[in-house]
């Protein structure tokens, strides 16, 4: 905590310099420069007022211990241990708050997100399944206020999707669903089982942070782009034209196809949007998982082929195998209730990173 507490006293002087330049009408009248500073000052906001409150905090415990040790007035002693049983857990609070205000920030907590899901093991079923994920992310949306948007899509005729595409827009989207990215299992019997067998079968999740000018500048010649005549459902509008678009980043070899939306351009558009988060991310996780080697603080948020989370439709059990939580509450979690789940994640990612700090 000494380590963190020296970072904490140059956090303060910083904060109090930063408010001296706010009030300087030199920088208010600059106003790239105040949106600057006053960003860098909002951002210090909440943990400086808890250390300043620590500070204090300490200041009262320190007071009170010098009247139990000093003073030969009884009332008075009696008021000094009242404040000392209120003070020292107070004390421990703070310095808990102040750890998980201090942990690095995610840059991309704040992002809205692109988020693919495919059938993977198990043939029409793992269709199925993946289309119940879908539908399970649309009512976590909804109850989160954000606002889901299909992009591309691959459905199957059982009903399902081999892939499907959506961006999840509002608020700290990525901060919540960054944890879904893995291999989801699904145990029940198939509705084309005669014989009442539970089946396993398997869908894949990846999310990657909506694309930012800020983060990352595709080069023009790094990407062929091919148009097509679309397939598939939508009347006479297609097959008249080559609407379809398939775009390839050359140094990764990631391949985008957009044909849903109505025209060339709208497809280009859509495809574009998608092939720069899937690059943004594909050099992400190669960074992350440089850091998390290092720092052994990954709770599997990176590793699309690791099976994170079990799904027993017989059992009514849901299970996320990396931080070893069951719960008997499938019915509602596909009903979009995920909260629980994703608080834990959050918990337990943040007391990973906790002990990363103690080394």
């Amino acid at each position: 905590m000494d380590k963190i507490f020296e970072q904490l006293d140059g956090l303060l002087d910083r904060y109090e310099e930063l408010q001296e330049l706010m009030s300087d009408p030199e920088v208010i009248q600059d106003t790239n420069r105040y949106l600057k500073l006053s960003k860098e000052e909002g951002g210090m906001r909440e943990v400086v007022a808890a250390y300043q409150q620590y500070k204090q905090t300490k200041s009262d415990i320190e007071e009170s211990e010098e009247v139990l040790r000093e003073s030969h007035d009884e009332e008075l002693e009696e008021l000094a241990k009242e404040d000392l049983n209120d003070l020292k857990p107070k004390l421990e609070a703070l310095e808990s708050q102040i750890k998980l205000l201090m942990l690095p920030k995610d840059p991309n907590d704040d992002k809205n997100i692109i988020m693919e899901i495919r059938g993977a093991a198990g043939g029409d079923e793992a269709s199925l399944f993946a289309g119940d994920l879908l539908s399970m992310y649309m009512k976590y949306a909804e109850k989160q206020g954000w606002h889901l948007e299909i992009i591309d899509e691959n459905p199957t005729e059982v009903g399902g999707y081999k892939e499907v595409a959506v961006m999840i827009t509002g608020e700290s989207v990525y901060s919540k669903l960054k944890y879904e990215s893995g291999a989801h299992r699904v145990q029940r019997v198939p509705v084309t089982e005669s014989a009442g067998r539970v089946h396993t079968s398997t869908a894949t999740v990846v999310v990657m942070p909506e694309y930012d000018e800020v983060d990352l500048d595709l080069e023009p010649k790094d990407i062929r782009t091919d148009v097509y005549r679309s397939s598939g459902a939508g009347g006479q509008h297609i097959n008249k034209t080559s609407s379809a678009v398939r775009m390839t980043h050359l140094p990764t070899g990631i391949v985008v196809t957009m044909q849903d939306q109505r025209s060339q351009q709208q497809n280009r558009e859509k495809a574009m949007q998608i092939l720069k988060s899937r690059v943004y991310d594909y050099y992400e996780s190669q960074n992350a998982g440089e850091y998390a080697e290092k720092r052994k603080t990954a709770i599997g948020t990176g590793d699309r082929s690791e099976r994170i989370r079990t799904y027993n439709y017989p059992q009514n059990r849901v299970t996320d195998h990396r931080i070893g939580l069951t719960l008997n509450k499938l019915d509602r979690i596909m009903n979009g209730e995920l909260g629980e789940i994703i608080d834990a994640l959050i918990v337990q990612d943040q007391a990973k990173k906790l002990e990363s700090i103690g080394e």
